[in-house]
């Protein structure tokens, strides 16, 4: 059973304005084992949005539209579906009160433009919404000999998903039949995605029945597993299945399998082992700590840390030798290795975590390029440091050294 959502509206086609409803509704769809195949944004042009519905009609049975019913010129989310479909559209009487109702509680006199609000496609079901002066419409129709279901509903977000969670869910529901999706995420760290796929590819490929994606930013391979079966027990063991033969193959680059985070992971080890972290970054600017503490409960294992971009503040904050950057440069394994015992001992961590590198764009010399950057971890009884030179820009440098730097944290954990 797929689906596609169709978000209408010109200025989602600008920098300046998201298409968030859709992540909500596929969760919902998915939920009722709803497959979203397509994802559409048009620009408030008849022509194009009629043409856009035409093809989701061609190859999806549900089509979601989200916006355009209000009162405006460019609203014309109503008129594309009915040319779309070949229906006319009737203006309905109560929908015509209701709206002089609403008007009246506003203490306003409703000007004439509203009354398109109440224009509804033949056979369509009115789909009531308290949030908004626009209501949504439910269509059962057929398209090219099959069935297909329509939903027009609301753009704004407080009018489209309360609409769609009590309106759209239950009639989906009555008429689909019964089919569940069972997904899971499993995530690795810093495998390219070229060698993750060439050790899975001969695995996931034998599961017909799963879907399996493969995404990767930064260091940070995500494998997405969906399957859809009459019975949840039944799609849960495909997945789960596969899940197992691909977290035997990754080994240790594997750290979730559950779609958990790598700070999620570096915590759950750290209250594992009773063991405390603190950092002290320089070219990361605190970046390493952020992520720690967007976890709630980090409190718990991460004590903290300083940002020690300075020479002065390497040896202020970390106790870093000045004869020791004066020696091997603020950028080396020795000042990282001292960054990382230095914030331990001034914080009585169990473990401290040293960065120094160099994001660019400046900062080079023949002998350390942009993107080299020296990570190290401390315990007081070993410490062990990293050396990598990340490519690409300032930002990428930096999220690649604190992915790397979480990392090595969770495997010494381990």
């Amino acid at each position: 059973m797929k689906s596609e959502i169709i978000a209408v509206g010109s200025e989602m086609l600008t920098p300046f304005r998201q298409d968030t409803n859709s992540l909500y509704l596929t969760e919902k769809l998915n939920e009722i084992g709803v497959t979203v195949a397509f994802k559409t944004i048009v620009g408030d042009r008849l022509k194009d949005l009629a043409g856009a519905i035409r093809t989701a009609l061609g190859r999806a049975d549900v089509v979601v539209l989200m916006g355009g019913l209000g009162p405006t010129e460019d609203d014309l989310t109503r008129e594309a579906v009915a040319e779309a479909l070949s229906l006319t559209l009737r203006r309905d009487a109560s929908q015509v009160a209701a709206l002089h109702t609403r008007a009246a509680t506003w203490r306003i006199t409703m000007p004439a433009n509203n009354l398109k609000q109440a224009d509804i496609l033949e056979g369509a079901t009115i789909l009531p919404n308290p949030n908004g002066s626009a209501p949504g419409q439910w269509l059962d129709t057929t398209f090219d000999g099959y069935r297909k279901l329509v939903m027009l509903i609301p753009g704004p977000p407080h009018e489209c998903r309360p609409l769609f969670d009590t309106e759209c869910v239950p009639r989906l529901q009555a008429v689909l039949p019964p089919r569940a999706i069972a997904r899971r995420t499993l995530r690795a760290a810093m495998i390219p995605e070229s060698q993750a796929d060439k050790l899975l590819a001969p695995i996931y490929t034998e599961y017909k029945d799963v879907e399996t994606t493969i995404l990767a930013h930064a260091g940070d391979i995500q494998l997405i597993l969906l399957c859809v079966k009459p019975e949840i027990k039944e799609a849960r063991a495909r997945v789960d299945e596969l899940a197992g033969r691909i977290e035997e193959t990754l080994d240790d680059w594997l750290y979730s399998s559950q779609g958990e985070t790598l700070e999620q992971i570096v915590l759950y080890y750290l209250g594992l082992r009773q063991a405390t972290l603190a950092v002290a970054e320089s070219c990361t600017g605190g970046m390493i700590a952020q992520r720690i503490t967007s976890v709630p409960g980090s409190s718990r294992s991460f004590l903290g840390g300083a940002v020690v971009y300075s020479d002065e503040l390497k040896t202020a904050f970390a106790d870093v030798p000045p004869r020791l950057i004066a020696e091997h440069g603020a950028v080396s394994e020795q000042v990282a290795t001292a960054l990382a015992e230095g914030i331990r001992l001034r914080t009585g961590a169990t473990l401290g975590l040293g960065v120094t590198g160099i994001a660019g764009p400046g900062g080079a010399t023949d002998s350390k390029p942009v993107g080299l950057v020296y990570m190290a971890v401390s315990d007081g009884q070993k410490s062990e440091v990293l050396s990598r030179t990340f490519r690409g820009d300032r930002h990428r440098i930096r999220e690649w050294t604190t992915q790397q730097s979480l990392d090595l944290i969770r495997k010494r954990l381990m």
